[in-house]
C-alpha cells in the first residue's frame, strides 16, 4: 500500500496531524506471530509519521547493530537446531540488550519515536509460552537487559502492538524459505498465538490487538484507529 495508501486512510481519522505529532518520544513495538504481516504495518506507519515530521528510530529484533545481527545470523540458521532453549532465550535477549544500550535509549533521550519490529513480547511469547519456559525466568532475564520498569533507565515499550493471526491464514504468508523459528510446529506457532493474546488481556494498559487476516487496507484502518485511541487515552 505504501504511504500515499496510508495518508488515505488517515484521512479517515479525526485529527490524524496531532495525534501522530503526538508519536514522538513514545516507543512502540509491532508484534505478532510469523506471517500476521505486521512488518508491513510497521513501515507504513513510519511513512505516515514522516509525513507529518515525526523523526522515527526504526529497529528490528533480533538485530537492529553489528552485534545484533551477528546473533540474529546464529538465532534464525536452521543448522542450529540442537539449540537448548535458555541459550536461545539469552541470545535474544542479549541482541536486544546491545539494542537499547547502542539505539533505543540515545533515541528516546532525544525526543525520537522509536518502533521495534519485535520485542521482548515474542520472548515471552515464543520462548515462554510455546517453549516452555518459566516467565519469571524470562523476567529476571529482561530486567536486567531493558532495566526496572517505571526506573529512570527503563526501556520498556509505552505500547505493543499485536497483530493476531490464525496459524493457517499465517502460514499461507510466509516466505518459502523459511528460517528456524518459522520451521517449528504448527502446535507450537499456535501456542506462540496464544502467548501474545494473554500478555494482552494481562496488560490492556500497553497492549492493542488488532486482527491481521483481514485485507491490507483494513489492517491499517484498524491500527490508526486503535493508535488514536490510545493517544488520547493517554492525554486524558
Amino acid at each position: 500500500m505504501g504511504a500515499k495508501g496510508y495518508a488515505v486512510n488517515a484521512a479517515c481519522v479525526e485529527n490524524t496531524g496531532a495525534w501522530v505529532c503526538a508519536l514522538a518520544g513514545k516507543f512502540i513495538v509491532f508484534d505478532g506471530p510469523d506471517g500476521s504481516g505486521k512488518s508491513t504495518q510497521f513501515r507504513n506507519l513510519i511513512d505516515l509519521a514522516q509525513q507529518y515530521g515525526v523523526v522515527v528510530c526504526e529497529v528490528r529484533e533480533p538485530g537492529g547493530t553489528h552485534v545484533g545481527e551477528r546473533i540474529r545470523e546464529i538465532l534464525l540458521d536452521p543448522v542450529h537446531d540442537e539449540m537448548a532453549l535458555r541459550c536461545e532465550m539469552m541470545l535474544y535477549m542479549a541482541s536486544r540488550s546491545q539494542l537499547v544500550e547502542e539505539r533505543i535509549r540515545p533515541a528516546l533521550a532525544r525526543g525520537v519515536l522509536v518502533l521495534a519490529d519485535r520485542f521482548v513480547s515474542s520472548t515471552f511469547a515464543y520462548q515462554g509460552a510455546a517453549g516452555g519456559l518459566p516467565e519469571r525466568e524470562i523476567m529476571h532475564v529482561a530486567h536486567a537487559a531493558l532495566g526496572e520498569p517505571g526506573s529512570a533507565e527503563s526501556a520498556w515499550p509505552d505500547l505493543v502492538v499485536v497483530f493476531d493471526v490464525d496459524e493457517k491464514t499465517a502460514a499461507t504468508r510466509l516466505n518459502p524459505l523459511l528460517d528456524r523459528m518459522e520451521r517449528k510446529s504448527a502446535e507450537f506457532h499456535k501456542k506462540v498465538r496464544q502467548g501474545f493474546l494473554d500478555q494482552a488481556t494481562r496488560d490492556p494498559r500497553h497492549h492493542i490487538v488488532i486482527d491481521a487476516a483481514k485485507s491490507e487496507c483494513d489492517v491499517s484502518r484498524a491500527l490508526l484507529d486503535a493508535l488514536h485511541r490510545h493517544i488520547d487515552q493517554q492525554e486524558v
